[in-house]
């Protein structure tokens, strides 16, 4: 029986954890990473360079395992509809977001993603989340938003700031429905690794064909900066955090998992302190506690 659809949980294990934390840790990172791939290079062909060599990683990955990359037809109508979600209309939304409004304000809107899949899962496969799976997502939401108070205040919300919280918004949308597909997935029998680099190369061909249609340059900057970044965002913010969240995903259920989008702005403006030299005030440090009780309350939900 699968986690979703069980009545009771087991009990959480250490790998649970590590996986929770190790994802935090990525994403949160991946923030920073993602500003450096500004400037030369047009967002969707980073993008693009991103998730190709993410893809091309996890296929050496089943390659070395000897585990197969055929999906059934069943599972790569699923890996289309997460790839064209999630590493298409999600990332390209987000990355032009953060082009418009300061990160900050663009983690506040993504950490209520664990609520928008509380809302999906139930219109879609007719799940009832227990009272604290809803308490802990609206916890993240108010955590975060007292934790990147000081950016939202100090914020211009000019037409392009407001443009970027629609998009973000927006993206928050796509990766809720790229989960439901990775969930048919799931159904459907595909192994994380082959469905993950499926969904990927689906996603790299949607973004290649909007990138030809409107004219894209394809440019790369041969910098370290860049290089460095890029690896970073494909290594550990894709094929690392990806085959863990979707493994996470498949114990303990989808509105545990991303609710990880609520740990990372700690970790994200943690970095922050470290590289631009931000302060952390009381909203900031209560914002934090109270994410970190959502996922507590979450962990201890019988169906989350």
């Amino acid at each position: 029986m699968n986690a979703d659809t069980m009545g009771a949980r087991s009990p959480l294990q250490l790998g649970d954890i590590a996986a929770i934390v190790i994802c935090t840790l990525a994403w949160g990172t991946t923030w920073f990473a993602i500003t450096l791939q500004f400037g030369v290079v047009d967002p969707i062909i980073s993008i693009i360079y991103r998730f190709a060599l993410a893809a091309a990683l996890l296929l050496g990955w089943c390659a070395l395992r000897r585990e197969s990359i055929k999906l059934s037809s069943a599972q790569h109508a699923a890996a289309l509809g997460m790839g064209i979600c999630n590493f298409a209309v999600n990332y390209a939304f987000v990355y032009w977001a953060e082009e418009r409004v300061t990160s900050a304000v663009v983690a506040v809107v993504f950490a209520a993603m664990a609520f928008v899949n509380l809302l999906t899962f139930r219109a879609v496969f007719a799940q009832r989340a227990p009272l604290l799976s809803w308490l802990a997502a609206g916890l993240g939401v108010v955590g975060v938003g007292f934790l990147s108070w000081e950016e939202l205040t100090g914020a211009e919300m000019n037409p392009g700031a407001l443009a970027g919280i629609g998009l973000t918004f927006a993206g928050v949308i796509a990766a809720s429905f790229g989960n439901v597909f990775a969930r048919r997935g799931e159904i459907a029998g595909a192994s994380v690794a082959a469905f993950t680099a499926w969904g990927m190369l689906y996603g790299v061909a949607g973004l290649t064909a909007f990138a030809v249609a409107t004219g894209k340059p394809w440019l790369f900057e041969f910098t370290p900066e860049y290089m460095l970044s890029l690896a970073y965002l494909s290594i550990i913010g894709s094929v690392l955090a990806f085959l863990l969240y979707f493994g996470l995903a498949r114990r303990r259920g989808y509105a545990t998992a991303s609710y990880i989008s609520a740990l990372t702005p700690p970790v994200a403006m943690l970095v922050s302190s470290v590289f631009e030299a931000k302060t952390w005030g009381p909203w900031a440090l209560a914002g934090v506690l109270l994410v970190l009780a959502g996922q507590w309350l979450l962990l201890k939900s019988k169906s989350a």
